[in-house]
């Protein structure tokens, strides 16, 4: 619904569980809106069609679970590249290998770290709830628009599964950058070229550059997070996606005990929220993190944290009846308190 809000009217992609609500859903949708669906031959398929859409300008999108998005990363990286605009949608599954469907967070070094080749990023968003999966997709559009990069919202299959109220609305009018860089065919004009193969003297050393300072930009205007009860707090609770909504309940039973404790919570994974972490961590200094993998997103905590502030990890690799719940967290944060 985010999508179709936003704008997107290609849909290309390829079924694996458990994100296949995602292109029952638009197979269901996208005609009455003249738009496009296809059931790719495959995930590799799939998200080259959404290239070559994106690079006319379109909004287009795809969807995949875990090794689907392994198999679109070549693609991904071609698009980074190219700096064409669309979005990716990782429903995580459990790993590696083919794993199994649980809920799993262990995605996260390949969202965050590039995952294909050559060094590149994606913005990557974490939605905890159904409300934010529907708000941030229209926001990931249109930062995919604003700076010419593929965006990822990587969740798994508890938000991806859930059902809870929405409040749907119109999307924020936003101005975007001239497409004076996409392809319209050969009706006459200045060539317009779309690539990522860069051979001159100093050419792809210039373009590497220029991806860096975008990324730069990124970091510095587009980080975003959320905060719970951290004004007074002497543990810092972090996490993302569904783990962080299962310790925000638990956040809420320590308050009860009187515990100070508070949460914070990535809401983009890359850019990384690292002022915020700084800041609170210059005055609280103990943090700790829950993750539903061994141990992905600490990394980053830990180069974000004051330099003596102490990390803990407590972590549930996925697996039938491995999410942790409220009451096993809280007995975490008593311990590190």
């Amino acid at each position: 619904m985010g999508a179709i809000e936003a704008g997107c009217r290609y849909y290309f992609g390829y079924p694996i569980t458990p994100q296949n609500d995602i292109p029952e859903f638009m197979s269901r949708e996208m005609p009455g809106l003249n738009g496009e669906f296809i059931q790719a031959e495959s995930e590799i398929a799939a998200i080259n069609m959404v290239m070559g859409a994106a690079a006319t300008g379109a909004r287009a999108m795809t969807s995949s679970s875990g090794p689907g998005i392994s198999l679109k990363l070549e693609a991904i990286s071609y698009m980074a590249g190219m700096e064409l605009p669309c979005l990716i949608v990782n429903i995580s599954r459990s790993g590696p290998g083919l794993g199994g469907i649980d809920a799993s967070q262990g995605d996260y070094f390949q969202a965050v770290k590039g995952g294909g080749h050559g060094g590149y990023h994606m913005v990557v968003i974490a939605p905890a709830s159904i409300q934010e999966m529907y708000d941030m997709t229209m926001h990931a559009f249109d930062l995919a628009e604003i700076y010419r990069t593929p965006v990822m919202i990587l969740g798994d299959s508890v938000v991806g599964q859930m059902k809870e109220p929405l409040i749907p609305h119109r999307r924020p009018k936003t101005e975007f950058p001239a497409k004076d860089w996409a392809l319209r065919g050969t009706g006459g004009g200045e060539q317009r070229v779309v690539k990522s193969l860069f051979l001159g003297d100093g050419e792809l050393e210039a373009h590497n550059w220029k991806l860096h300072a975008k990324y730069q930009q990124l970091q510095e205007k587009e980080a975003r997070w959320e905060e719970y009860e951290t004004s007074d707090a002497t543990l810092i609770v972090t996490g993302f996606g569904s783990a962080a909504r299962i310790a925000k309940s638990a956040v809420m039973m320590a308050r009860e005990e009187g515990l100070k404790v508070g949460l914070l919570r990535p809401i983009t994974l890359f850019p990384f929220p690292v002022q915020a972490f700084a800041s609170l961590t210059a005055r609280c200094k103990k943090v700790l993190d829950i993750e539903l993998n061994t141990g992905q997103m600490v990394e980053d905590v830990r180069l974000s944290v004051a330099r003596d502030a102490e990390v803990h990890f407590y972590g549930r690799p996925s697996g039938t009846g491995s999410l942790p719940t409220p009451e096993e967290l809280l007995e975490q944060i008593r311990r590190y308190l």
